[in-house]
């Protein structure tokens, strides 16, 4: 669509303007990134689940065609290079056990995917070839893969020199036991589940990619990232320990995050660590079945929860006990995901204080788990409302009205929750009551009945969330107007599929009266952008909308001041009437072009002014987060002969605050949801018990959703703006993640008539459960 000459403003469902680049092929994202001289790497990973290397022979793969290096971790310490570290703190009566873990395998390998050597030739084809003919002297040691065994006696120990001799990494305790102990002892009646919420993989359309450079005495990393910022410090700082600006991030366009990317990984370390060595750039490039293998993973708790109630069916307590795998190693965030980060809304939307949540996070011979779409929000949100379907049944009310009598109520507002947290705005019964009706809650028992007759089993299910959204509390911001009349707008946040182009242009467009399509979105180099703390946990708009809103007001306020100037007037005089700057009460006017050629002219500006207006920005909030809420209601058909689920109706109502681009929120919607369908119905990343082999690494194996896995969404928002920035916007990215799990297991157990069905609801695990029943 052409927006030429075209202004808007926040609130209107403008379409992205770089999707005509994207559907036309003119996308940039870093494989289609080939640097002059540059050679291939290829990474030789273990076949093992957990094994001692005995010896490794790289003769034949060092002396065949092509090769240029065969490196290992004796190299990697010959050179000096650092230890790939955990980058947040966790509170606990113990410290948390880091093992160390240097870039490429010491000693043993502990998941089947761990990387053993690097081979850089002059092709890819010929780097595959010399990674075969190394011969690794492989002991194989007993493995653990699933979460629920890794704390039992006879577990392997995947870390022979952790003191306690066991896979416990840290065990985190929210507190309130003696609150919430008081609680079950005065509790009316009580309901408690065991459930598993299964290990999923992110699966961005793009792989990973790395590009390594060495040039003019600085490591240049070509990658996809979520922001370019914390991937040159980690690597600056923890792996080859120089100062920031001797490391250059550069992210093209990239297909797709989830918070999998922008990891401290160790391929991007090697490739900046072999083109050093060798003098060229080196480019890796991840296959489909590594990524599967390779990239962090996502949820793998097994918990059991409890509830009590008084006698009107309010919850007064809360127990959670999970254990949560963190692979083999530690990423970056690793053990914050399911500990404090999902602790932060414990509670959720409901007005309970006495929670005590315990959580065991232990490691397992898998991938490395990590962020992925809601990072503990969706499992802290699944844990309430499976609870609260049970106490439903326990109390023979709807599964609608108990969460009408646990809301916190508008008068509540705001509302500290059980973690400290202070909910800042919602209305949740409002917003549920406004789901029942869109997806016709009152007549459901008519189609139920209409199933029935066909011979098929319906099942209707509902699931709130609460997210605690924004991330790191600050972003930059910087925006400058250019010669000829555009705005180059440069941010810390990045875009891989949100829309950041659309919707801050049109924040710009709003405040400085300028068509959309004559802004500019520079991101993704730290070159061009001073700081930032990328893109996750919901935060750009929030964070990066403030951030230009501010700029953006910025240059205005200089413009304004220099249209006095030109126009011999007061600044207080000066108003921006949507095409000029005018005298109030007269038919004095200038230009934008006006003042911006007496801005780049510093012998026409006004004394106190420097030249040009570019103006940047660092905005703080004193708050963390905010807390976009909704509420999802999903309706099934079951084929009791097959097992086969159908997701007939799906309905949501989310809270994401003022919205900058309605349009973009409802394509955030949709991906969330989808995600959510995905766990919900059919993903699972799997091992196989006894061998710790990878069972799901490739599309054959792992069933993502597909567009005929869902029907026409039925979207709506109840806008109630957060008073916490100027804009009253929320996140809006993981909603979808967070309702859709808890909606349809709640359908497809009312469907069954049973109380809980493990995700995925496959049609093997429905029919079992129809059979059993």
């Amino acid at each position: 669509m052409d927006h030429a000459g075209e202004k808007f403003g926040i609130g209107q469902p403008v379409r992205r303007k770089e999707d005509v680049r994207f559907l036309t092929g003119a996308g940039n994202y870093t494989d289609d990134l080939d640097l002059a001289g540059q050679a291939h790497a290829v990474i030789l990973r273990s076949p093992h689940a957990h094994a001692i290397m005995r010896g490794m022979d790289l003769a034949a793969a060092r002396a065949a065609p092509g090769v240029l290096a065969v490196l290992t971790v004796a190299e990697a310490h010959a050179d000096g290079l650092g230890l790939i570290p955990l980058q947040v703190e966790i509170p606990a009566a113990d410290p948390v056990f880091c093992p160390p873990r240097p870039i490429l395998a010491e000693a043993r390998v502990r998941f089947v995917g761990d990387p053993v050597a690097l081979v850089v030739a002059e092709t890819r084809a010929q780097a595959q070839d010399a990674a075969e003919l190394i011969e690794v002297d492989y002991d194989p040691l007993p493995s653990v893969t699933d979460t629920a065994r890794a704390m039992d006696p006879d577990a392997p120990v995947i870390w022979a020199d952790h003191q306690r001799r066991d896979n416990l990494c840290v065990l985190w305790d929210s507190g309130r036991q003696e609150e919430t102990d008081a609680a079950f002892a005065a509790a009316d009646r009580q309901v408690t589940l065991s459930f598993v919420n299964q290990r999923v993989v992110g699966n961005p359309m793009e792989p990973r990619v790395a590009i390594g450079d060495w040039r003019d005495g600085k490591h240049v990393l070509h990658s996809p990232t979520q922001g370019v910022i914390r991937v040159r410090d980690s690597l600056a700082k923890f792996i080859f320990k120089v100062p920031m600006d001797r490391l250059r991030v550069i992210s093209p366009d990239v297909g797709g995050g989830f918070g999998l990317r922008g990891k401290l990984f160790p391929e991007s370390a090697m490739v900046l660590w072999a083109a050093k060595r060798l003098g060229r750039p080196v480019k890796w490039r991840s296959g489909r079945t590594e990524t599967f293998l390779c990239d962090p993973h996502g949820r793998d708790h097994v918990t059991t929860a409890e509830m009590a109630f008084d006698a009107t069916g309010k919850a007064t307590g809360v127990r959670v006990r999970t254990d949560a795998a963190m692979g083999a190693y530690l990423m970056d965030f690793g053990p914050r995901i399911p500990t404090i980060a999902g602790a932060r809304i414990a509670g959720t939307v409901y007005d309970v204080q006495a929670v005590h949540q315990q959580v065991r996070c232990v490691f397992t011979n898998t991938a490395s788990t990590d962020a992925y779409r809601g990072a503990g929000r969706p499992e802290t949100a699944y844990v309430m409302e499976r609870l609260l379907d049970m106490g439903a049944a326990a109390f023979g009310i709807g599964r609608d009205e108990i969460r009408r009598r646990n809301y916190v109520r508008p008068d509540q507002i705001p509302y500290r929750n059980t973690a400290g947290n202070l909910i800042d705005s919602g209305h949740f019964a409002e917003t549920q009551d406004m789901a029942l009706d869109l997806a016709d809650w009152a007549g459901f028992p008519a189609r139920r009945a209409a199933s029935e007759a066909a011979g098929k089993r319906r099942g209707i299910g509902l699931g709130y969330f609460i997210e605690a959204s924004g991330g790191q509390p600050f972003e930059w911001a910087r925006l400058r107007m250019e010669a000829d009349g555009r705005a180059k707008l440069h941010m810390g946040t990045f875009s891989h599929g949100q829309g950041h182009a659309t919707a801050f242009a049109q924040i710009v467009s709003e405040r400085l009266g300028i068509p959309f399509e004559s802004i500019d979105l520079v991101q993704g180099d730290t070159e061009t952008v001073a700081n930032g703390g990328g893109t996750g946990g919901s935060r750009s708009s929030q964070m990066g909308g403030v951030a230009t809103l501010r700029a953006s007001d910025m240059v205005m306020a200089k413009a304004k001041r220099i249209a006095a100037h030109i126009l011999e007037a007061g600044v207080t005089d000066i108003e921006w009437d949507d095409d000029a700057f005018r005298v109030a009460g007269t038919d004095l006017s200038a230009t934008w072009a006006q003042v911006i050629e007496v801005a780049l002219d510093p012998a026409r500006l006004p004394a106190g002014e420097t030249p040009g207006l570019d103006e940047q920005l660092t905005y703080k909030r004193d708050t963390e987060c905010n807390f976009p809420n909704g509420c999802h209601v999903a309706e099934v058909e079951v084929d009791p002969e097959t097992g086969h689920v159908t997701l007939a109706r799906y309905a949501a109502v989310d809270d994401c605050g003022k919205l900058i681009n309605p349009m973009l929120v409802h394509g955030q919607a949709h991906g969330a949801i989808m995600q959510g369908i995905g766990q919900a119905m059919l993903e699972h990343a799997r091992y196989d018990d006894d061998s710790g082999q990878f069972l799901t690494a490739t599309f054959q194996d792992y069933a993502m959703p597909r567009a005929a896995d869902a029907p026409e969404f039925d979207l709506g928002f109840n806008i109630v703006p957060t008073p916490t920035n100027e804009l009253g916007v929320k996140g809006a990215g993981e909603g979808g993640s967070c309702g859709a799990p808890p909606a349809i297991v709640s359908a497809v157990a009312d469907a069954l008539g049973v109380a809980h069905i493990d995700m995925p609801v496959t049609p093997e695990k429905v029919w079992r459960a129809l059979a059993a029943a």
